[in-house]
């Protein structure tokens, strides 16, 4: 406890939160699907610096937990895309908030770390 009595104890989920979203590329990857479905190569070149390779390791992470759905339209051409599931559209206003609290303290044009 600290001298006002508060505990600051951080509870697990957000300890889980922070642990999935907090991993490189998945946050982004989502902000890109509150778009709307994307196929991988939109995916890819939407997100920069991104490789194919670690896209489709996060892709795969997200469908694992549950916020990510991979459609596959079968051909010719097969066709696969991804879109938020309603447990990953329910970050849409968390992330909507810090893409605003980014608009105001990562500064404008945003340094490399909010780009």
């Amino acid at each position: 406890m600290d001298a006002d009595g508060a505990d600051h104890v951080v509870c697990d989920h957000l300890f889980h939160v922070f642990a999935l979203l907090g991993k490189r590329w998945n946050g982004l990857i989502i902000g890109a699907l509150l778009g709307g479905p994307a196929r991988f190569s939109e995916l890819e070149r939407g997100i920069s610096g991104i490789g194919g390779p670690m896209l489709s390791r996060r892709l795969v992470e997200l469908a694992e937990v549950g916020l990510v759905e991979r459609h596959v339209e079968t051909g010719p051409p097969v066709e696969v895309s991804y879109q938020l599931t309603p447990a990953g559209e329910g970050l849409r206003p968390s992330v909507e908030e810090l893409r605003r609290w980014g608009e105001r303290f990562c500064g404008s044009p945003p340094p490399p770390a909010c780009s």
